[in-house]
């Protein structure tokens, strides 16, 4: 019985065999039919290649901008260095012991004209003073009677010529007048003068004061200090105005204004010290004038620019940077007026002095005439005309002719250039 049942259970198995097997027959065609289709479609579909002078191209996308006309005032660009217009060493005419001494004469200190910043023990002086105004009397007196002297000698000899009739030759005559013995004594008075003169300097030279409102640089004297003339005391600079000597290219100095002695100004300059000032901080001043040396290594023009109140002491410059003295700062300086030029930013300026145009939908690479250029801008007399297309977009390939289109006129995704081998 078993048996049997074995036997019907194998027979019912190999009756649903081949309908299995058919249908995978079936879903493998199925697939490779689905995999040719796909194929043809994207054979048959590939886009095709253009060709035009060995490049296949189409419109590139582009930025321009119009050249911007007017009257321009450039702007040259200059580094330079801070100095004091009024600058000394401190030194006395007189020598001696320091006897008072100003709290003001410190360093970084300020001091008015006419202050007094020190004074030197002035007992000999006075006393020299003294000996001078009386040796200065004794001469007048002895002027004195020697003009009495010579007024009886000229009597003398009045009487002299009536009794006897006769006149003396005119060097005879001077020595009995005591003309030569008058002369004599004169002079001694204007020497007595001329030293009672020196005295009295001195002694006022004991006294020393600020020649000009100036800041306190150094200071190599104390209370007590022994100096001799001329010894070093203190080093001063003047606050009125500080100079800012810049270095320019020589082709440069034709587009700046310098102040003339009939009291025009030169050109206005704007100095600034990025590195101790904030971005927009910046002063004003005018260029003075040209330094008739070139520096030595890079044989650039040298330029003063003045800076008044240079420490914003005023009120009108109460919150303005200072300068520093010594301290590398920029100048830029407004040039000459430029009229009749045509202004791009300095970027379209390619190479050759050309500049990327487009004109009827297709590129044109055009040579200029460029009158100055400036850090920023480039200003063109010749080869640009007021209306004309100027390509702000950099290219790879740059040749006449090439197809341009405006990027705000076509929409979807911009198609590269691409040139074949």
């Amino acid at each position: 019985m078993g048996n049997n049942d074995s036997t019907t259970n194998n027979s019912e198995a190999e009756q649903r065999t081949p309908p299995l097997r058919g249908k995978t027959l079936l879903l493998s065609a199925a697939i490779v039919l689905s995999g040719a289709a796909l194929l043809w479609v994207i054979f048959n579909t590939e886009p095709t290649t253009e060709r035009e002078d060995a490049v296949r191209q189409t419109a590139m996308p582009v930025d321009v901008i119009t050249p911007e006309t007017g009257t321009f005032r450039p702007t040259i660009e200059a580094l330079g260095q801070v100095r004091p217009v009024q600058a000394l060493e401190l030194r006395p005419q007189v020598g001696g012991l320091i006897i008072e001494l100003s709290p003001q004469l410190e360093p970084g200190n300020f001091v008015r004209a006419g202050d007094v910043l020190l004074r030197i023990e002035d007992a000999d002086y006075r006393n020299l003073l003294l000996q001078r105004e009386s040796e200065l009397l004794q001469a007048q007196a002895e002027l004195d009677i020697e003009r009495g002297r010579q007024v009886q000698a000229e009597r003398e000899y009045r009487e002299l010529k009536r009794d006897r009739g006769e006149a003396l030759s005119r060097d005879n005559l001077s020595l009995v007048l005591r003309e030569p013995q008058l002369r004599s004594a004169e002079a001694r008075v204007r020497a007595a003068q001329a030293a009672e003169a020196q005295a009295r300097l001195n002694l006022e030279r004991t006294v020393i004061r600020a020649p000009f409102d100036a800041q306190v640089l150094a200071r190599s004297a104390n209370l007590g200090s022994q100096v001799a003339n001329g010894e070093p005391l203190a080093e001063l600079a003047g606050i009125d105005r500080y100079w800012v000597e810049a270095s320019v290219p020589l082709d440069m100095l034709r587009w700046l204004v310098f102040a003339s002695d009939d009291g025009s100004e030169g050109s206005l300059v704007r100095v600034r010290h990025r590195t101790a000032w904030g971005p927009d901080q910046f002063r004003e001043g005018r260029l003075q004038k040209l330094v008739g040396e070139l520096e030595g290594e890079t044989r650039l023009a040298r330029v003063l620019v003045a800076v008044d109140d240079p420490l914003a002491r005023r009120p009108e410059h109460a919150e303005q940077p200072s300068l520093i003295i010594g301290a590398f700062v920029e100048a830029q300086i407004a040039g000459r007026e430029i009229v009749g030029a045509l202004k791009l930013p300095r970027a379209l300026l390619r190479q050759n002095d050309t500049v990327w145009l487009m004109r009827e939908g297709a590129l044109a690479v055009q040579p200029v005439s460029v009158v100055f250029q400036d850090a920023d801008a480039v200003y063109v007399d010749s080869g640009l005309k007021p209306g004309d297309q100027v390509v702000t977009t950099n290219l790879a390939t740059v040749r006449d002719g090439i197809r341009l289109r405006l990027r705000s006129a076509g929409g979807g995704m911009d198609r590269q250039v691409v040139a074949e081998p």
